[in-house]
């Protein structure tokens, strides 16, 4: 039986976009965010944190708390635009 790709909608793109703006402006590896997120009880790895960056892999709702924590921002903020500080 085939399986159907699961397709990431415009919030699923968002959340990628702002974990990794989020990440990189931390400095942060995808082995250290998925590190933390271990940490905090959400066992994933860097391959994990890899597809979700690139809207490969759908982002649960504990993976976003976990990753939102692990960032030091609320949920919130990963599903809203954001917009780089003027300078």
């Amino acid at each position: 039986m085939a399986t159907r790709s699961i397709e990431i909608g415009p919030a699923g793109i968002q959340a990628a976009r702002n974990i990794e703006r989020l990440r990189l402006l931390r400095g942060l590896s995808q082995r250290g965010l998925a590190e933390r997120c271990t940490a905090l009880g959400r066992p994933m790895t860097n391959i994990a944190l890899s597809r979700t960056e690139r809207a490969r892999r759908r982002c649960d709702v504990d993976d976003l708390v976990a990753i939102a924590s692990a960032l030091g921002v609320s949920p919130i903020s990963l599903l809203t635009t954001w917009a780089a500080p003027r300078g």
